[in-house]
């Protein structure tokens, strides 16, 4: 179990994560759509994970969104690298009533953000451009190169939730252990 607290003037958070978990949340965020998407998110991947955070919500959402997005990709870093007997790459479509996208992934110690997906507005009070920024501060602070494109859909509830239970199941894909493969990579370190 990994664990870490970050605090900033705009945010106070205190996480930890199993890798290899059973997919039980705890979130508390103040931010009822984004906790459930971070116990989607945690359920999916088959991750312990345990999230508080205390932001500036009366200025918005915005900094305690990213700001998780940075604590779990921190966490997700230290519990990826060295990648050591673990497939790395990994992909997932996920499907939610009309809408369907797809989220492909490397383990790759080199943070790259590919996020196509048209999606306006809010779902209650969650603003849906704060998505972009979670799944950016995640890829960027964990060494992820993530692409999530939206296939098809119009439901900016279903397209969100789509796309954090594609990268969900992709991660769970890349992180399947095969002592086979040792180090993913031809370079000899990740």
């Amino acid at each position: 179990m990994r664990e870490i607290t970050r605090t900033t003037k705009e945010t106070n958070i205190k996480a930890s994560l199993e890798l290899y978990g059973s997919g039980v949340a705890k979130t508390e965020t103040g931010i009822g759509f984004f906790d459930h998407m971070l116990e989607s998110l945690a359920k999916h991947a088959l991750w312990d994970l345990e999230i508080s955070c205390e932001g500036d919500l009366q200025v918005d959402a915005h900094h305690s969104v990213e700001d998780c997005g940075i604590v779990l990709g921190l966490l997700l870093r230290e519990s990826l690298y060295p990648a050591q007997g673990i497939e790395r790459f990994g992909n997932a479509s996920v499907v939610m009533d009309e809408s369907c996208v797809e989220c492909d992934l490397d383990v790759s110690n080199r943070p790259f953000l590919v996020f196509d997906m048209t999606i306006e507005g809010a779902v209650g009070e969650f603003d849906a451009e704060l998505a972009e920024e979670f799944f950016r501060a995640l890829a960027f602070n964990a060494g992820l190169s993530l692409h999530i494109v939206q296939k098809r859909g119009k439901n900016r509830h279903h397209l969100i939730e789509a796309a954090f239970k594609a990268l969900a199941v992709a991660m769970r894909r890349a992180c399947t252990q095969n002592p086979r493969i040792g180090t993913p990579s031809t370079k000899g370190l990740l």
